[in-house]
């Protein structure tokens, strides 16, 4: 197996959950956010603001390209990658894409009070979520497996992704044999 993509709607814990599948896998982590604000030097919120939403996914989809190249990576994506279908193209050629869910209700909690989600910086931010979710719907379901997080806690998501890399391998050693 290759890389594991982590994707799904802000507050669903890809970052916590990437950090201890990549501890557990013994492989490298990168959130892909992080590693956008290491490189342009500011905040998710700020490039938003400055410069826009195109150009924050046009730096994304850079920092996709690139991570994609590695091998053995476990990668945290920021919850709109999967708007464009070159990504999804791009983490499907090079790993397994797992979709991390949660009830809006949850994703509020999870959410709430921090400055740096952006697209949650609005008057009403749980329909916001809602609607985003909707809008995201058929996105998040291209990724090879879904595990919603709501009540699971995060050695399960983690177990439950085990699992399914586990088996998947399995399948793609069976076929070549």
């Amino acid at each position: 197996m290759k890389n594991i993509y982590l994707v799904g709607f802000m507050g669903t814990g890809k970052t916590s959950v990437g950090r201890e599948l990549a501890r557990r896998k013994k492989r490298q982590f990168v959130d892909l956010d992080e590693l956008i604000e290491m490189r342009q030097k500011r905040r998710i919120a700020d490039i938003f603001a400055k410069e826009g939403e195109p150009y924050f996914r046009k730096i994304e989809k850079l920092a996709l390209r690139e991570v994609a190249k590695e091998n053995n990576f476990v990668v945290a994506c920021g919850g709109g990658i999967v708007i464009d279908p070159d990504n999804i193209k791009i983490m499907k050629a090079t790993g397994a894409v797992i979709c991390l869910t949660a009830c809006p209700k949850v994703i509020f909690e999870r959410t709430r009070g921090y400055e740096h989600r952006p697209l949650l910086n609005v008057p009403e931010p749980e329909k916001q979520i809602e609607l985003l979710l909707k809008l995201r719907a058929p996105y998040y379901a291209r990724a090879d497996k879904e595990i919603d997080t709501s009540k699971t806690p995060l050695s399960g998501v983690v177990d439950k992704i085990l699992g399914f890399v586990e088996k998947k391998g399995r399948k793609k050693k069976n076929v070549r044999d």
